[in-house]
């Protein structure tokens, strides 16, 4: 160990070894506190915050009830974030997302929707162009890749859309055809285009339980409020992606190759 470096550094430095060189394999159990302790002669509040940076650093997940695992190792989804904005499709929305993924050869699942209506939160009726409190409908899923959580998705629609028609909205299941198709279809209110906020922060504990990561995670938070035909707000849809798992891609020009002929920054073809 070198001279003054902190017993949990040199802990932490050895399991990263051993974690690189394939000693300790993706999904390997590690050995417990009191096990560790007593292989390195340390305290376990000296070995818990070696492995606390480990988990930190995303190399080890916590399991609760089963005890700390090698975190898999996981191959990034890229989600282009553009699309056609007439139809809705691509950019992350559910009927592109799924045709996308199983275009990876990997396979895509949704949770039942979890559909609520609740009072609109001010920083989103914001956005929707309505008062603090107003009535949405608000649609949520989580979706996994090779059963994997790997991205979960809520969308707020106006209140007005039920007493119209689009009843469909209400119910816990998935729409055919994506809902801005039933929208347009039944209500006669058509998406012209769309605007992206991309932000990033710190993941909260719910979706630290959820994607399995670290009280330190980052996720990417996008939120997208498209536009019907007379330029008015008429969704807002908010999707947190962990930055563990994915890659966002943005495209501007007609003339951009195909994503598969592009491979992502630092890595080859």
């Amino acid at each position: 160990m070198p001279q003054n470096q902190p017993m949990y550094r040199h802990i932490a430095d050895d399991l990263r070894a051993k974690i690189a060189t394939g000693e300790l394999a993706p999904n390997d159990k590690l050995p417990t506190e009191g096990e560790l302790s007593a292989e390195y002669e340390a305290s376990r509040n000296t070995v818990r915050e070696a492995i606390r940076r480990l988990t930190d650093e995303g190399l080890l997940e916590s399991r609760p009830g089963q005890g700390t695992f090698v975190s898999r190792r996981l191959d990034p989804f890229v989600t282009v974030l553009t699309a056609d904005p007439k139809t809705g499709f691509g950019g992350g929305d559910t009927a592109a997302y799924l045709s996308e993924v199983r275009g990876t050869h990997r396979e895509p699942t949704n949770s039942v929707p979890r559909v609520e209506v609740i009072p609109a939160a001010p920083e989103h009726a914001a956005l929707l162009n309505i008062s603090p409190g107003d009535q949405v409908v608000s649609r949520s899923q989580n979706r996994y890749i090779d059963s994997i959580p790997w991205s979960r998705q809520t969308t707020l629609y106006l209140m007005d859309f039920i007493t119209k028609g689009a009843t469909e909205l209400l119910m816990a299941k998935d729409i055919e055809g994506g809902a801005v198709k039933y929208i347009a279809d039944n209500i006669g209110i058509r998406q012209s285009g769309y605007r992206d906020w991309i932000s990033g922060r710190l993941a909260d504990e719910d979706e630290q339980a959820f994607f399995g990561i670290g009280h330190n995670a980052a996720v990417f938070s996008a939120s997208r409020v498209a536009f019907d035909q007379d330029n008015k707000p008429m969704r807002l849809t908010i999707t947190v992606f962990p930055v563990d798992r994915n890659q966002l891609i943005v495209n501007v020009g007609p003339n951009v190759p195909p994503l598969r002929d592009t491979p992502p920054p630092g890595r080859s073809k």
